[in-house]
């Protein structure tokens, strides 16, 4: 029996960095975000250092180690340089996602399965630095148990797909993908690992996935960062952190 307890919300920063990038200059700065979002209660902070470094950047990457309190978490993607950035940032939690530069966002989960040798070498480093390790992957259960063998401390479970779906109103569909992220984050619990969710989430649809019993933390940024333009980054936060608390019935 799972019992409800507070969600953590990891807030996303890169989209302050993309607004930043646009223009070249120093501002917004997302250090500056982040120390927002901390000051507005939440829990962690996420950012993703890609390959082409479209929006956070080496630097970024530092300044928020050494500006915030509360947990750095470090998505990227399972290269030799990444690996390297890490162990010299030694940030909170290392999540690992699928990379492809043609893409607007991550568009899918990793394929643990299909690479488990690799990553499990790749992971170990990290894990004696202290890291906690976490897998950015689908609801598939072959994926989720590829986690669980190769060390993994955490799966963070994918909502892209159930998002879209509900933007698009296709509300039977958007169930059974619900259903299927309960199941996932059920066998991810049995088998011992933390569940987190992230991807898409929005005030609109936030609820049933907070709701999901096993789900410890959820990772939100693009919306957040985007309704901040119109209601200030702590309001949203806010209201993500009270809609959030009413699913778990708190």
């Amino acid at each position: 029996m799972i019992h409800a307890s507070k969600l953590r919300l990891g807030v996303n920063i890169d989209h302050v960095a993309t607004l930043r990038n646009a223009r070249g200059s120093a501002w917004p700065d997302p250090l500056r975000a982040a120390l927002l979002a901390q000051a507005a209660g939440a829990d962690g902070i996420t950012a993703h250092l890609r390959e082409d470094r479209r929006h956070i950047r080496d630097a970024d990457m530092a300044a928020l180690k050494a500006g915030i309190t509360i947990p750095l978490n470090f998505e990227c993607g399972a290269t030799d340089e990444m690996q390297a950035i890490c162990l010299a940032t030694r940030p909170h939690a290392v999540c690992l996602v699928p990379e492809r530069r043609e893409e607007r966002t991550t568009e899918g989960g990793l394929d643990v399965a299909g690479d488990e040798t690799r990553l499990s070498a790749f992971i170990t480093p990290l894990r004696s630095a202290g890291a906690r390790i976490s897998m950015f992957i689908s609801h598939d259960p072959r994926q989720i148990e590829a986690s669980a063998r190769i060390g993994a401390a955490v799966v963070e479970l994918h909502t892209g797909l159930y998002s879209d779906l509900h933007a698009e109103g296709r509300e039977e569909e958007a169930g059974a993908e619900l259903a299927a992220l309960h199941q996932g984050a059920g066998l991810a619990h049995s088998l011992g690992l933390e569940v987190h969710a992230g991807h898409g989430l929005t005030f609109a649809n936030v609820a049933p996935v907070a709701a999901i019993p096993q789900v410890m933390e959820l990772n939100i940024g693009h919306f957040l960062i985007g309704e901040a333009v119109f209601m200030g980054l702590g309001p949203a936060i806010a209201e993500m952190r009270r809609l959030m608390d009413a699913a778990r019935g708190l």
